[in-house]
């Protein structure tokens, strides 16, 4: 078995991951300060999590990583950037297609990143330490540990901001046995900029450094299940999966330079798809469009549902047919969603 030898395992493990693709790496004890379960209290008791109720469950394990792993000593934290070669937010002025998160364009990121952290915690555990790898899959406060291995600031739109990633940052964990010297924490420097908090269509943001999930369009048109409450329908206009607004006019994007992975690299058939084409997809057709991505995961009914929305903030009376046709489907989410863009193109 190869020992860390020559260099300190803080100096390999961060040139492993930097040869990885990984634009960032920090180091942090595998503990988190009493106050970040007392946030996470809070966005639980005032409902902010809206249908999440996965979020209300094993709360202590997010708020103590060693209660997830009581081996665990460290917690090394990566971040893979996916920033965009151009403007995220420019499909949002053509009203025909459907505007798709940025992350979404392509392949799903929990696989490609979980796929190299495990290459990196191969690495870790040749050397004699034991390895957990966690992405987005567990109850795991990536935010709060990024920013306490300096990676960055956890922002005013709650998302983790890097001086030289902006908000453009998939997030991955190693829990280790390692005990490796935790790096210093990430400063504040939003200041008083309110950018992120302007941009919000929705108006999902109650005070700064705190989100209401039920208003998000991100959680609107992912993990609702459901009619979308009529109230926010218009201010969706063409989103169909995800929202990029309060990320995409962080001013700290200046310094990120477009991400490198291929798997990631929008697709073109969804860097602007027309909605009358995604209208028509059934669940096959769905499934198979979709396949590889993490769309495919809200399922047809939940997408298409999105589509008629965005139809119906058109504004082109040629998608009338579209919206008619959807009115008509045979799951009564889409079709009452469909009903509603109708009558708004009628109207």
């Amino acid at each position: 078995m190869e020992r860390f030898q020559n260099a300190t395992p803080k100096t390999l493990i961060s040139e492993k991951a930097a040869a990885l693709g990984f634009a960032a790496t920090g180091f942090t004890r595998a503990a988190l300060p009493p106050e970040r379960l007392a946030y996470l209290q809070d966005f639980l008791a005032a409902g902010r999590h809206g249908g999440m109720g996965w979020m209300e469950e094993r709360t202590e394990q997010r708020a103590h990583p060693q209660a997830l792993w009581p081996e665990a000593l460290s917690v090394i934290t990566l971040g893979f950037s996916y920033a965009p070669p151009g403007d995220a937010l420019a499909n949002l002025t053509r009203p025909e297609i459907g505007n798709i998160s940025v992350y979404a364009r392509n392949r799903d990121y929990h696989d490609i990143i979980k796929g190299k952290l495990k290459h990196l915690a191969q690495f870790i555990a040749s050397r004699g330490a034991g390895v957990k790898v966690f992405v987005d899959t567990a109850p795991v406060m990536e935010k709060p540990l990024a920013e306490q291995a300096g990676l960055g600031w956890q922002g005013k739109h709650t998302n983790l901001v890097s001086r030289a990633h902006g908000s453009w940052l998939f997030l991955g964990e190693i829990y280790t046995t390692l005990e490796i010297e935790p790096d210093a924490p990430g400063r504040d420097l939003c200041g008083s900029c309110t950018a992120c908090q302007e941009a919000c269509p929705t108006a999902a943001f109650p005070a700064p450094y705190q989100l209401d999930a039920r208003r998000c369009i991100s959680y609107l048109t992912i993990e609702h299940d459901g009619p979308i409450p009529e109230e926010f329908r218009t201010a969706i206009g063409n989103r169909i999966y995800g929202c990029d607004d309060c990320l995409a006019v962080c001013p700290w994007n200046k310094f990120a330079k477009a991400g490198q992975e291929l798997k990631l690299a929008a697709r073109d058939d969804l860097t602007a798809p027309k909605l009358a084409a995604l209208a028509t997809l059934d669940d096959a057709g769905f499934r198979q469009k979709f396949s590889g991505s993490p769309i495919k995961r809200i399922g047809r009914n939940r997408f298409v549902r999105n589509v008629a929305i965005a139809v119906g903030n058109s504004g082109e009376l040629g998608l009338l047919p579209t919206a008619e046709q959807l009115a008509a489907d045979d799951d009564p989410v889409v079709a009452q969603s469909g009903a509603w863009a109708a009558a708004r193109l009628r109207g």
